[in-house]
């Protein structure tokens, strides 16, 4: 290895230590802060806690984090699984079946990327109201259903395309019905487009705020965005519970990304160059 090459290998180390950095680090203060009385936070903002008080996060928790931590969850969990199984459904019909409209039944779905969530609020609103799901969790889950479908069947039709159709093939002459097909081998070998689909929508659907303010009115019902904005209002001076709480909301979306990160990579760039 040349000494060009030997810089330009440490220069490219150096700039993703950075870029690591600065990713890691705004998480590390809001996590040490978490730890932090008043007193400490204001005086050295930027040090470690003089003293750990874990009871910061217990406080947050008891003061309606984990209520509204639970109910995030559950919408989450629910929306995701209904985008997997429906959306993976739909992808696995558009790239393998070919009948009259199908150009057109795709066109519709992915014409559904375009509608922006503010602009169907008022009339999302009402037809809520009108069938009773207003101030309930499925008034949520529906709308980030509807919303997330589009955009998770795009990716995995691309990616089913890529999936051979001798092995479809052979799996029909083995006796294999459609159901049986999917099942046993789209899902399994659609797993890294499943894991991206899913950790896309459960970010989405965590950090969605708009829809989880105007349609739950219920405090027990609210979600962890909404709720965080309620906690500021309770805690007003307590900014080490605040930070607590804020990172207790970070939790979930990290674990999830540190778990899956392999197969959302392998998905994300098989499902964009193919279809």
């Amino acid at each position: 290895m040349t000494a060009m090459q030997k810089i330009y290998r440490a220069a490219i180390w150096l700039w993703f230590a950075a870029y690591a950095l600065c990713i890691l680090y705004p998480l590390f203060w809001l996590a040490m802060n978490g730890f932090k009385s008043n007193r400490n936070f204001f005086l050295d903002p930027w040090g470690l806690p003089d003293k750990w008080l874990w009871k910061n996060y217990v406080s947050a928790w008891d003061a309606g984090v984990g209520q509204y931590f639970l109910n995030s969850a559950f919408v989450t969990v629910v929306s995701v699984l209904l985008v997997l199984v429906l959306g993976s459904m739909a992808a696995y019909g558009l790239s393998r079946f070919r009948f009259r409209g199908a150009n057109l039944l795709l066109l519709i779905v992915v014409s559904g990327l375009m509608l922006a969530p503010q602009v169907s609020l008022i009339s999302l609103y009402k037809m809520l109201q009108m069938i009773g799901l207003y101030n309930t969790r499925w008034a949520l889950i529906v709308t980030y259903v509807a919303f997330q479908l589009p955009f998770s069947i795009f990716l995995m039709r691309s990616y089913f395309l890529s999936i051979p159709r001798e092995l479809e093939e052979s799996a029909t002459i083995d006796g294999c019905s459609t159901w049986q097909v999917y099942w046993h081998i789209i899902l399994p070998m659609g797993k890294p487009i499943l894991a991206s689909a899913a950790l896309l929508t459960g970010m989405n659907v965590w950090n969605e705020f708009m829809f989880a303010m105007v349609f739950i009115e219920d405090s027990a019902l609210r979600t962890i965005p909404v709720g965080l904005m309620n906690l500021r209002s309770q805690l007003n001076t307590d900014f080490g519970v605040q930070l607590a709480g804020l990172a207790i909301s970070a939790i979930p979306m990290i674990v999830m990304f540190i778990l899956f990160q392999k197969q959302f990579v392998r998905g994300m760039m098989a499902g964009s160059v193919k279809g």
